[in-house]
């Protein structure tokens, strides 16, 4: 069973005169790394979902840098959105990251292949 829990991002757009987006730098806390997320780091805004099953948590860690920016690629559309990644979880073969939008208070989830990912170094 997957708890989905939608909550504000803040981080902010930086456009330049030219109209291209400038990414933040990425979070020094509120994030989850090395450990299922819990409600309470959803509650928090650390996380975007929780993975349960009877109960208990049940996500796996994925071994991806966390955070990091990335784009996620939309199925279907192409659409192509700038994300930094605040989670990655695995949970029946279900490779599952959450994201804040850079620019926006949007946060996701979405499947791991479906995002770029473009690490930890500020993309240009």
């Amino acid at each position: 069973m997957w708890l989905l829990f939608a909550l504000p991002a803040l981080l902010i757009p930086i456009l330049t005169s030219a109209g291209s987006l400038v990414w933040p730098d990425l979070p020094q806390t509120c994030f989850v790394k090395g450990r299922p997320a819990s409600e309470e780091d959803a509650r928090k805004g650390c996380a975007v979902f929780v993975i349960k099953q009877q109960g208990q948590l049940a996500g796996t860690p994925l071994n991806i840098e966390i955070p990091q920016y990335a784009i996620h690629v939309e199925d279907g559309t192409g659409k192509e959105t700038p994300v930094v990644v605040i989670q990655a979880e695995e949970n029946a073969g279900i490779q599952a990251v959450g994201y804040k939008e850079v620019g926006t208070s949007a946060v996701g989830a979405a499947l791991l292949r479906e995002l770029h990912l473009l690490g930890t170094k500020k993309p240009k």
